[in-house]
């Protein structure tokens, strides 16, 4: 089986969709070798930014990309879809140039899905759609000016799932949209926790965060990009709600970029909390285990979006008390015996983040349980079964699709 992997993003970059990307070659580079053992079966195509790594199995191929292209930040943008037409080009150079031994599938992220539907038009190639989000959705709710568009999106979305072999949704709601559109066949291939499945943590906060901070100060912990649909106004107005707590809290805020953290600076110093809160910048994910052990409540204010965001199973595997908005992005896999949900304004946020400081006996059970659930349900090996599952019943599909001459090749 020769794959194509489609990845219009800075790769590698440690944030989200680069992540998942990184886990999806690597579990797909892990089973191919095993049960073909073909050398660099995987052709990954991604944007010319990013770090260059070295998966085993995998060809990395970059687009080429003018400086003024680079900073790519998440979600959509007028910069990202310029990037998204020199990788439309990028991906026909690729089919072109291996015509002589096609491609057996496509495996298409987000907006590549658009390109992949295109190739299986001219070439045949059958692609599998990996929906990290409903890209419909992401472009009006990003740009108001687009919601009148939303019914043409809409429909040029349910014909790539269509068009598809298979749909891998990240989340219900995703799977729920692939479904409705009249996916050929659907298998969930959740975000997974990024900590060890052997999880001790060690609990040594200053030396972690930098911080100077005493053993009873609760610590409030967000890890994530600083974007408006992540909720940071909503975390910090709240937070200025809860800094008279007898416990004497602090808040950390890991990741965003110097002008976003400069924007949120001024509105904790606006609200009269600047000297609680620290804002600590990227860190790298492998030292995202030290973070959560430093925490006592993990939070994810989210405002907008319907896929889940990829830190909450991280959040759940660390044990720690989480607190999240109680919308449906969160509510497709948390629930009240592994979290506390609490309504996505102010008031109705800082309400759960007392709940929270206020019990200590609560934070311990919540995390337990969140904990026994992320090591049966979200772990690599979890991510790779359903993985497997995908690529055997593809696989399947493409065998039985395909000419008898074709099949005969393939197995040769």
């Amino acid at each position: 089986m020769k794959i194509l992997f489609l990845a219009p993003q800075p790769f590698y970059q440690e944030r989200g969709t680069p992540i998942a990307v990184k886990i999806a070659l690597e579990a797909l580079a892990k089973k191919l070798a095993k049960t073909e053992g073909a050398e660099s079966p995987i052709d990954l195509l991604c944007y010319a930014e990013g770090e260059d790594i070295e998966i085993p199995g995998v060809r990395i191929h970059r687009t080429p990309s003018p400086k003024c292209l680079r900073g790519i930040r998440p979600g959509i943008s007028l910069k990202k879809l310029l990037c998204d037409v020199i990788f439309f080009f990028s991906t026909l150079a690729l089919v072109i140039k291996a015509r002589k031994r096609p491609y057996t599938i496509i495996h298409a992220v987000e907006e590549s899905v658009f390109i992949a539907w295109l190739v299986k038009k001219v070439w045949g190639i059958p692609y599998i759609y990996d929906m990290d989000s409903s890209l419909s959705l992401q472009v009006t709710e990003k740009w108001w000016w687009s919601k009148p568009l939303y019914p043409v999106m809409n429909f040029l979305e349910g014909i790539a799932v269509r068009g598809s072999v298979a749909v891998a949704p990240v989340c219900d709601a995703l799977s729920a949209i692939a479904n409705k559109h009249g996916s050929p066949h659907t298998v969930m291939l959740r975000d997974v926790s990024l900590l060890p499945l052997s999880n001790e943590l060690n609990d040594c906060r200053n030396h972690a965060l930098g911080l100077h901070l005493s053993g009873e100060q609760p610590v409030i912990l967000y890890v994530g990009n600083l974007e408006f649909y992540q909720g940071i106004d909503l975390l910090v107005e709240a937070f200025a709600l809860v800094g008279d707590h007898a416990s004497q809290p602090h808040l950390v805020i890991v990741g965003g970029t110097e002008d976003s953290i400069e924007r949120y600076r001024a509105k904790a110093t606006l609200l009269g909390c600047e000297p609680k809160v620290s804002f600590l910048g990227p860190r790298p994910v492998s030292r995202l285990r030290d973070y959560l052990a430093a925490a006592d409540i993990l939070v994810s204010p989210r405002v907008k979006g319907n896929n889940t965001p990829m830190k909450i199973y991280s959040y759940l595997h660390s044990g720690k008390a989480l607190l999240a908005t109680d919308l449906s992005t969160h509510r497709q896999v948390l629930d009240d015996d592994i979290s506390v949900l609490a309504p996505a304004e102010p008031k109705g946020f800082a309400k759960g983040l007392r709940t929270l400081l206020d019990n200590p006996t609560l934070r311990r059970t919540i995390g337990e349980n969140a904990q026994k659930r992320a090591e049966a349900l979200y772990t690599i090996s979890a991510f790779e079964t359903q993985l497997a599952a995908l690529y055997d019943e593809v696989r399947a599909r493409v065998m039985m699709s395909e000419p008898r001459d074709v099949v005969m090749q393939e197995e040769a």
